[in-house]
């Protein structure tokens, strides 16, 4: 199972945006549902790590949340709610929120799990997806929330809906690295399911 235990960067000066990102959340199957576990925090349990890569990236988009991803097992039954749940996947998910909160790194996502090397290794690659997804501007994400990738065709629909041209939608796309960021995913969810095989 992938643990992901997100903790607010600043709530002081941003508020609470607790509620804001379970919004966000809520269309991602869940093992636990994500929920504030503590004040600003918010946590959840996977059993996909496509599910985890994309939890990670839409928290790490307005860059305000550390992030981190247990790779390991949670004690079953379940708990209904998630501040009931133990195990080592929650474990590691804390260990990695911390070892962010101590640190300085500019994208702030962080992977522990029983295979150090994978775990390494699978934060690199999500760490410059992050950065992808970091970086984009406003215009460029009006232009990407409205397409669903795989899709083709859809550059013109979005065009028309904000009234602007085909080939600003392309431009936008080809600046924000869009398609080669949803080829990435697979690889970055890949080597998070490589940590639970190896034993």
């Amino acid at each position: 199972m992938f643990t992901l235990t997100i903790n607010q960067r600043d709530s002081r000066n941003d508020g609470d945006l607790v509620p804001q990102l379970l919004k966000e959340l809520r269309h991602i199957p869940a093992r636990l549902d994500f929920d504030r576990s503590v004040e600003d925090e918010v946590q959840g349990i996977v059993d996909c790590p496509h599910q985890a890569v994309e939890v990670a990236l839409i928290a790490l988009r307005g860059g305000h949340w550390y992030v981190g991803i247990g790779v390991g097992p949670v004690n079953e039954p379940l708990p209904n709610q998630i501040k009931d749940a133990s195990g080592h996947g929650l474990v590691y998910a804390r260990r990695a929120v911390d070892r962010l909160r101590s640190g300085k790194d500019r994208v702030t996502v962080a992977v522990e799990g029983p295979v150090a090397a994978l775990a390494a290794e699978s934060e690199a690659v999500l760490r410059l997806l992050g950065h992808v997804v970091q970086h984009r501007t406003a215009a460029e994400w009006r232009v990407l929330d409205l397409l669903t990738p795989g899709v083709r065709g859809q550059q013109k629909a979005v065009a028309e809906e904000l009234g602007i041209t085909t080939q600003a939608v392309s431009k936008a796309l080809a600046r924000a690295q869009w398609i080669e960021e949803h080829a990435a995913r697979p690889a970055a969810a890949r080597l998070l399911s490589l940590i639970l095989e190896v034993r």
